[in-house]
């Protein structure tokens, strides 16, 4: 394997482009050639969890015209992933042509840390990050994709970083997507209840795989003045 596409997913494109930058140094440096997924820009899950199947519909053929088996796709996010692995299947239950291109590449289709460990059965890549932190499981990331164990492993081989446990690490951030927007108190008093879990912990830095879960952790850790960085995993990774 020599080449590598890399989607860079709506969120990371407009608010975390750090990521994508991260993310392909990270593959670069293992010597793969790295090609962003060009004229598809969200995997459509917004409009899908919103029962919104014509938008949706248009966004996933973007995305599947601008993919084909035979060459990996890497996904920075667990949600993301998701979307295009698992709940195409529903989404393109009555467009069969699609559905036969979405059953095709489902075995090209890989979150980041997925990929660096089952795929190029990676562990080290040479990173150093001289802090202490706690890694946030994201919910997609975790629920739908099983993607437990592979983020540790490449956390645990990075030099200087110090991972400390929280407590209910697993329970979600409170983000969801539009849940946030439509339902703000709920959405607020969970991720008050992740801050809370965090200072605990006594860690400087929160890493994750998603960057909705960032963007709702980091914006809290804003609000209330902390000092507590936010990371996408990739940065970790591509850090020395």
């Amino acid at each position: 394997m020599t080449e590598v596409k890399l989607f860079a997913t709506c969120l990371v494109e407009q608010f975390f482009p750090s990521v994508i930058d991260a993310a392909a140094l990270v593959l670069e440096r293992l010597k793969l050639r790295v090609r962003p997924v060009k004229g598809a820009f969200c995997c459509a899950q917004a409009p899908f969890n919103e029962g919104l199947r014509e938008p949706a519909l248009d966004l996933a053929r973007r995305f599947l015209r601008a993919c084909e088996p035979g060459t990996p796709v890497v996904i920075p996010s667990g949600s993301c992933t998701s979307m295009v692995k698992i709940f195409y299947s529903d989404l393109l239950a009555d467009e069969p042509a699609l559905a036969e291109k979405a059953a095709a590449m489902r075995p090209w289709l890989f979150e980041f840390s997925q990929f660096l460990v089952n795929v190029l059965k990676v562990k080290y890549v040479g990173a150093r990050f001289d802090r202490t932190a706690v890694y946030h499981p994201a919910c997609h990331l975790t629920r739908e994709l099983r993607v437990v164990d592979e983020p540790r492993l490449l956390l645990g081989a990075v030099q200087g970083l110090r991972i400390v446990d929280f407590r209910n690490p697993e329970e979600c951030c409170g983000f969801g997507g539009l849940f946030s927007v439509k339902l703000p108190h709920i959405s607020a008093a969970m991720v008050e209840d992740k801050i809370v879990r965090i200072k605990e912990s006594g860690a400087g830095a929160v890493i994750a795989n998603d960057c909705g879960c960032l963007m709702q952790i980091g914006g809290a850790l804003h609000r209330q003045g902390l000092k507590i960085e936010t990371f996408h995993l990739a940065e970790i990774l591509a850090s020395r």
